[in-house]
């Protein structure tokens, strides 16, 4: 796949209608702060495209983006900013059921984890989730430019422990040197 134009299309707080609505999607998930909206812009190659902020819990509504002409992609609030409202968090969850719910244009989730650290209970919750409503998903493993390449596999091996994946279907993401750029489009082509 080569992304060749994305452009916004519009935030919502429950998933619902929108310009060209009926298009085949793909969505981007993760924890609050894990770098979805800087991945976003370096997948697209446009820096402004998705506002992106050193503050957690910045993407609180569904954006939705249109990518080539001929398909969506869905960013999705974070997930497990723990500073945010109990209040907040029960309308995330709302959010998600109405997105996920019988979403037939849902092709394939860019689960987001960061390399640094083991998945969070909400990661685990989610990969759970996906599997439960059978979406297939793409894990990408963001900030890999912040650790060697040396100790890359001794980060990858508890992540695919814990999120039931083999460490090398895990695609290491860095927004600084554009690493994981190809590997993730080409990701997506099979799923696209």
């Amino acid at each position: 796949m080569d992304i060749k134009s994305a452009s916004f299309v519009t935030s919502m707080a429950t998933y619902g209608s929108f310009t060209n609505r009926g298009l085949p999607q793909f969505a981007m998930a993760g924890r609050s702060n894990v770098g979805k909206s800087t991945l976003i812009n370096v997948l697209c190659r446009n820096k402004s495209l998705a506002k992106t902020s050193g503050t957690p819990g910045k993407t609180r509504l569904i954006n939705t983006f249109l990518i080539n002409d001929s398909l969506h992609m869905i960013d999705l609030p974070g997930y497990g900013y723990a500073k945010v409202a109990k209040q907040e968090k029960e309308k995330w969850s709302e959010r998600m059921s109405s997105f996920f719910a019988g979403n037939e244009l849902l092709k394939v989730v860019v689960l987001l984890v960061d390399i640094r650290h083991e998945p969070s209970i909400d990661d685990v919750q989610m990969i759970r989730y996906l599997r439960s409503i059978s979406i297939p998903f793409i894990l990408v493993a963001t900030k890999s430019d912040k650790i060697s390449k040396a100790a890359r596999q001794r980060h990858l091996l508890p992540i695919g422990l814990a999120l039931q994946v083999q460490p090398f279907d895990i695609i290491p993401w860095s927004s600084e040197t554009g690493e994981g750029r190809e590997a993730l489009l080409k990701a997506l082509d099979q799923f696209l």
